[in-house]
């Protein structure tokens, strides 16, 4: 068993034993019905074909990536400063919105998200998102990471945590049996994307087959009984083929002669009720992701009583709290570089969607006279005022 309350410095383990540090291995039951669990299978069928969890991503990432931050520590709040300008250009590629969006949704995919700093003169000079999927980590003999392996197309390259340089921020999500991988909202709803993207097909199936349930072609025989020979049975299949199957044959008449009757048969029960298990495996996906179904345009969903109120709740219950776990991990991560404790924070005084109640949270604070200033800044998330 690891002893995780001892951070003692740990050496890195032999390059034979490199191979076996721990992977990412999701298993279950029934792999025929079910699709695989691993991250880059999620990604694809959950992600890359399902139009809810895309999203339900891009909703989560592009929200949080365009919450306003402001960048304190105890003594007073920063207009101009390092770590804020690493923030508005973190690379050469991305901006700061482009970054944190990839950073969000890297999180969301997997569960974990990796940040590499490119070594700079006091912070790095640098810093890039990689991909979750190609990260595995190496554990040290107490259990707490020791190096980080990026492994693309065979080749690998370590990142060695042991040193004063700490190339590698790793932010992972809660997972109840897992010590070093977080559990991603894609895993949660894993079952609900199989019904959904199963649904979808069946939906396209119908319209394949001119959106109509297929009926009976039945023969009577001349006299009202006998049977079709092979040569009778194969011509009018392949004209049924050729004539009467597919979109583009949508309505086209169909012709029987010799004794053949057509009989239409109606939807079942459960053809009917197919719709609405689509509509529940789309609510069980926004749910999973924290997205309130109103927002996602999804039918049948009375938990909020307008869209304001979803929106202030979609802000308030998931895009804040991933925002602000995300800026707490990155401010502390940038701290170790240069020994300076400031803090990455959400500026929840400038989210449109929160305006309402910060107004009146501003308005109760402001009014209670048996707090001191000192005490008003606090509750208001403001650093103290410095004594002169």
């Amino acid at each position: 068993m690891f002893d995780f309350l001892k951070r003692g410095a740990a050496q890195v383990p032999e390059a034979k034993a490199s191979a076996t540090g721990p992977v990412i291995s999701y298993q279950s039951s029934g792999r025929v019905a079910w699709s695989p669990r691993d991250t880059v299978s999620l990604t694809k069928t959950g992600f890359q074909a399902n139009p809810i969890a895309f999203r339900a991503v891009k909703l989560i990432s592009e929200a949080a990536a365009a919450l306003p931050m402001v960048l304190q520590d105890a003594e007073r709040r920063y207009d101009l400063h390092p770590v804020l300008d690493l923030m508005r250009r973190p690379n050469a590629a991305m901006g700061r919105a482009e970054w944190f969006e990839a950073l969000y949704a890297q999180l969301l995919l997997s569960g974990n998200a990796y940040l590499e700093a490119v070594p700079g003169a006091l912070l790095p000079g640098e810093l890039h998102v990689l991909r979750s999927d190609r990260m595995s980590l190496v554990p040290g003999p107490d259990g707490w990471p020791v190096a980080y392996d990026y492994t693309v197309a065979g080749r690998s390259l370590r990142f060695d945590m042991t040193g004063g340089f700490q190339p590698i921020c790793h932010i992972k999500s809660f997972h109840p049996q897992d010590d070093h991988y977080g559990l991603s909202p894609m895993q949660a709803a894993a079952v609900a994307l199989d019904v959904h993207n199963s649904a979808s097909r069946w939906s396209k199936a119908l319209l394949d087959n001119a959106a109509r349930p297929s009926g009976a072609i039945i023969y009577k025989g001349v006299d009202g009984q006998g049977a079709l020979s092979t040569d009778q049975y194969d011509r009018l299949v392949t004209e049924i083929e050729m004539n009467h199957q597919g979109a583009r044959n949508a309505g086209r008449p169909m012709l029987l002669e010799g004794g053949l009757d057509w009989k239409p048969m109606g939807f079942s029960p459960s053809d009917m009720e197919f719709h609405e298990t689509k509509l529940a495996a789309a609510r069980e996906i926004a749910i999973a992701f924290g997205v309130p179904p109103m927002i996602l345009g999804i039918p049948g969903d009375a938990t909020y009583a307008n869209y304001q109120e979803a929106n202030r709740a979609f802000y308030r219950l998931t895009v804040l709290p991933l925002a602000a776990k995300v800026a707490a991990a990155v401010s502390h991560w940038l701290s170790s570089f240069s020994g300076e404790e400031v803090e990455l924070r959400p500026d929840l005084d400038q989210v449109p969607a929160l305006a309402a109640e910060r107004d009146q949270q501003w308005a109760r604070v402001g009014e209670a006279d048996f707090l001191t200033v000192a005490e008003k800044r606090m509750l208001l998330g403001l650093p103290r005022v410095p004594e002169e």
